[in-house]
């Protein structure tokens, strides 16, 4: 693990150069290689499964939406945790998110489910695990994805600034063993899946708690509106 000073000029570019070295990446990377060569349906597509990372860079990550792992519907997963893109039906998870933010901030419904508007304003949209086999949940759970996401989440502990954390469901609330909480804030809710939406996630006011937090240090807000 690098000291904190290194951390500050890290990207996720070099992060995920120095990964692909160790023996785990390989092993995983050749797993998920050999399912899609065998004719299996893969999501997200090969080039979107670090599509959170590309999209919201590390210096400018001040909340982090830490999930499962991705639809596994066709057409669905586009490497954004939760998101999908525009003309793709809404799924279940993410009416519940919408139904939470509409409640908690009183704004209007999205009418579609393209979140690259909240990456883009320092929301990184990630999973515990990256990849999924279509109709089977879970399915890649396991392979090594896991040790991944722990040193994505470990350097976003070592970052120089404080991050917001928004942890959903069991394999996101592991997470918080490697977070230090006197100098992050750590939100925990049950995931917004309708099998467990209502065990707490709905009513958990974590996108209004995340935006007070950001003003309260001099940030600004995220628009949880989409365009």
């Amino acid at each position: 693990m690098t000291v904190e000073s290194t951390t500050k000029e890290l990207s996720w570019a070099q992060l995920i150069e120095t990964e692909k070295q160790k023996d785990y990446y390989q092993k995983l990377s050749q797993w998920v290689g050999q399912e899609r060569q065998a004719g299996k349906n893969i999501y997200p597509p090969a080039d979107l499964v670090l599509a959170a990372l590309k999209r919201t860079p590390l210096n400018k990550t001040n909340v982090v939406i830490l999930g499962q792992d991705p639809y596994h519907g066709e057409g669905q997963a586009n490497g954004l945790s939760f998101s999908v893109a525009k003309g793709v039906r809404i799924p279940p998870s993410l009416k519940n998110i919408f139904k939470e933010i509409s409640q908690s901030l009183n704004i209007s419904t999205p009418i579609h489910g393209d979140l690259s508007h909240w990456a883009d304003q320092g929301v990184l949209l990630l999973n515990t695990v990256l990849t999924v086999e279509q109709a089977k949940p879970q399915s890649h759970q396991n392979k090594g994805w896991e040790i991944l996401t722990d040193e994505i989440i470990q350097y976003l502990n070592n970052a120089p600034q404080s991050i917001v954390f928004l942890l959903w469901g069991s394999p996101a609330r592991k997470k918080i063993r490697l977070i230090n909480t006197q100098k992050h804030h750590v939100l925990e809710a049950p995931h917004p899946s309708p099998l467990s939406a209502h065990r707490g996630f709905l009513g958990c006011d974590h996108f209004n708690q995340a935006n007070e937090i950001l003003i309260n240090s001099g940030r600004k807000p995220i628009d949880w509106a989409l365009p």
